[in-house]
């Protein structure tokens, strides 16, 4: 494989997961900058409600102030079908939804308040709604390698979730290591057991980084012939339900290692540490990303 495509997830994934909720301009610039590090898809915000997550209730407000190149696709996440009422009074500001649904029943309860058949009920009709509105859809199955709460999750039960999406009209099923409870030799197999339970659909891979093992998933997941995975600025974000579950894997970590194993992105490595950087200025602490530690390498000899 010589070429993946890369979605930043750390405007909305990583700044819902913050404590204070930052001002609507720094988060345009931030946007702002990613678009410009040669990253064809951001999710942006998400349209939930204000008093679950504050730090995205200026929603609107980032997505009619962000200005991206073309070429550079827009996505929200939209929880429910109130969501996407909500997202639709914007539709020209972007072109990708994002749906998602936890495959265990516990964490979908602490995470939503909702049975995974309630979720699925209100997806089923989400999904068709927003291809009828000309969007790209994504379903993401959470915690689909492990659940804090209930341990192993069946894979039958995340690929049979996957398949009820796909045959709804989503697009591209992504499923997310929500805490990272996933290995490599567990990936590798799944998505061998996707790719042939789901055909054609797109399939991307979430890790996120809280025992250390995000990159080595990447490979076994590249091994196994996924082309597309997420990632978040400066290792932002983290699953707001069960405590320690720290965030994403770091998008320049990703990408460096990528272009170290001639794996092309598209991405320009040094314009997206600088926009780690930013991330990092903006909340004022040191990020987990070790490539703003260490920096990109450089092979040249003095």
């Amino acid at each position: 494989m010589t070429e993946v495509s890369i979605r930043e997830v750390g405007p909305r994934d990583g700044f819902q997961n913050e404590p204070e909720v930052l001002p609507t301009a720094d988060k345009v610039g931030l946007v702002d900058a990613l678009a410009r590090t040669g990253l064809r898809r951001i999710e942006v915000t998400s349209f939930v409600r204000a008093d679950v997550v504050p730090q995205l209730a200026d929603g609107r407000e980032v997505l009619a102030a962000i200005d991206v190149p073309d070429g550079v696709a827009r996505s929200v996440l939209v929880p429910n079908e109130r969501g996407l009422d909500d997202a639709l009074e914007v539709r020209e500001r972007f072109e990708e939804i994002g749906v998602f649904v936890s495959a265990s029943q516990t964490h979908n309860a602490k995470n939503v308040n909702r049975s995974i058949e309630a979720s699925m009920d209100g997806l089923l009709r989400v999904v068709p709604r927003a291809r009828e509105g000309g969007l790209r859809v994504e379903a993401t199955i959470v915690t689909s390698f492990g659940c804090p709460y209930e341990g192993r999750v069946d894979r039958a039960v995340v690929l049979g979730l996957a398949r009820r999406l796909a045959d709804a009209g989503a697009q591209e099923i992504a499923f997310g290591d929500t805490t990272g409870m996933a290995n490599p030799v567990q990936v590798r197999e799944h998505f061998l057991a996707a790719r042939e339970a789901l055909g054609d659909v797109e399939l991307t891979a979430h890790f996120h980084n809280t025992r250390g093992q995000g990159l080595a998933n990447v490979l076994a997941a590249l091994q196994a012939g996924c082309e597309s995975f997420e990632s978040s600025v400066g290792e932002l974000g983290g699953c707001p339900v069960p405590p320690g579950s720290t965030g994403n894997i770091a998008s320049e970590d990703l990408v460096g290692m990528l272009h170290e194993m001639g794996v092309q992105t598209g991405i320009d490595l040094d314009a997206l540490v600088g926009a780690a950087r930013a991330a990092q200025a903006l909340l004022g602490r040191p990020l987990g990303s070790h490539t703003l530690v260490a920096g990109p390498i450089d092979w040249r000899v003095d």
